[in-house]
């Protein structure tokens, strides 16, 4: 098994989990134009503990990988609305300069998926 794929996939059950301890801190984020936030909730921390369980398991990393890097573009833009909003997640807000961070994060978190899926790999190498 893939240490980084371990780790990740814990990351994304730890995650997910709490949009089902804690799920009006997530609610918070969501932009106002989505429907039923609270069921938007609950679907995400669903995806990410699946996909957190699928990305650990060596026959389902490049299905899992695709699927998370495609989840984390569409939840960023719940992260936007923070940012334009000046919205506080969990009773913080974050600065320019956090929500950068964010952003880099979460580029990070989509090129890793990508990189245990192997599509990173094959399309870095393949040019």
């Amino acid at each position: 098994m893939n240490l980084l794929a371990i780790v990740y996939g814990l990351a994304f059950i730890k995650i997910g989990i709490a949009h089902f301890r804690e799920p009006g801190k997530f609610v918070e984020i969501i932009p106002p134009f989505l429907p039923f936030p609270l069921m938007l909730v609950y679907i995400s921390g669903a995806m990410e503990i699946v996909g957190g369980v699928a990305i650990i398991y060596p026959d389902t990393q490049v299905l899992a990988g695709r699927f998370l890097a495609l989840f984390l573009i569409g939840v960023y833009p719940a992260n936007l609305y923070m940012w334009t909003h000046d919205v506080a997640f969990d009773g913080t807000k974050f600065g320019t300069q956090g929500h950068i961070l964010r952003l880099l994060a979460q580029l990070l978190l989509i090129a890793a998926a990508l990189h245990i899926s192997g599509d990173l790999d094959r399309s870095v190498f393949s040019a």
